[in-house]
């Protein structure tokens, strides 16, 4: 996928990028791959990767999600800004929160705000497990999303007690999310979560499954949770 398909694809799904956004896309691949020399961000570095696998993937999220709004949104795990900073670009008026456990990308990441002439972004180091913890951040996003490769049940107990009542927890999977759905019911509903909806797709031209989780945000999550950092990892709820 190059940037003239990746204009036309979003087209269809009527999303329509200005050429200001394209650029800003554009200038993101560079820059990614001028810092993946010194630090290691990612394994996909070919343009045309990037653009499919990363920027497309990315604003896939859009395609069964309303982002056309003022949202605050936090992406839990974000890596190199995906899926959430792509999205960013494609829907300014959103406000983004990300919370990465390694400090090396937090610094790649307000770099990249800043060549990118981003506002209404916010880039915080931290154990998502710590993070949600904070009065100033818990129950307090529209939207939490993630990307992560952390099973579904695992993810539920990091990203759920961020929303607030009437919020959704988008998770971006791809192959198994059935099976880890199935083994998240009882962290879903613990957390104060409901299943909303499941979005099944493929990616196109080389492919690759994918499926869009949405999580309704139904009640308040019990204080304890999410548990002690590494615990949700090493004991998921079941």
């Amino acid at each position: 996928m190059n940037e003239q398909t990746l204009i036309e694809a979003l087209k269809e799904q009527n999303i329509h990028i200005s050429s200001k956004q394209t650029q800003q896309l554009k200038r993101y691949f560079e820059v990614l791959v001028d810092w993946n020399e010194r630090m290691n961000l990612t394994a996909i570095t070919e343009e045309e990767s990037v653009y499919l696998k990363h920027f497309y993937d990315s604003i896939t999220a859009a395609f069964s999600f309303d982002f056309q709004r003022p949202l605050r949104i936090v992406d839990v795990g974000a890596g190199a800004g995906f899926p959430s900073l792509p999205l960013k670009i494609c829907f300014p008026e959103i406000d983004v929160t990300i919370v990465d456990s390694l400090n090396k990308r937090i610094t790649f990441l307000n770099a990249l705000a800043e060549e990118l002439d981003l506002t209404g972004v916010a880039f915080y180091h931290d154990r998502a497990e710590q993070f949600a913890q904070k009065r100033e951040h818990r129950e307090q996003y529209d939207v939490a999303i993630s990307r992560a490769v952390a099973r579904m049940s695992v993810l539920t107990e990091l990203c759920l007690p961020l929303v607030k009542q009437g919020g959704t927890f988008i998770a971006m999977k791809a192959s198994g999310a059935k099976e880890e759905l199935a083994d998240a019911k009882k962290a879903v509903s613990l957390l104060g979560g409901r299943v909303e909806k499941e979005n099944h797709f493929t990616l196109p031209e080389e492919g690759g499954d994918r499926t869009i989780i949405h999580i309704a945000k139904v009640k308040t999550t019990p204080k304890k949770f999410p548990r002690k950092p590494g615990t949700p990892n090493k004991q998921p709820i079941s």
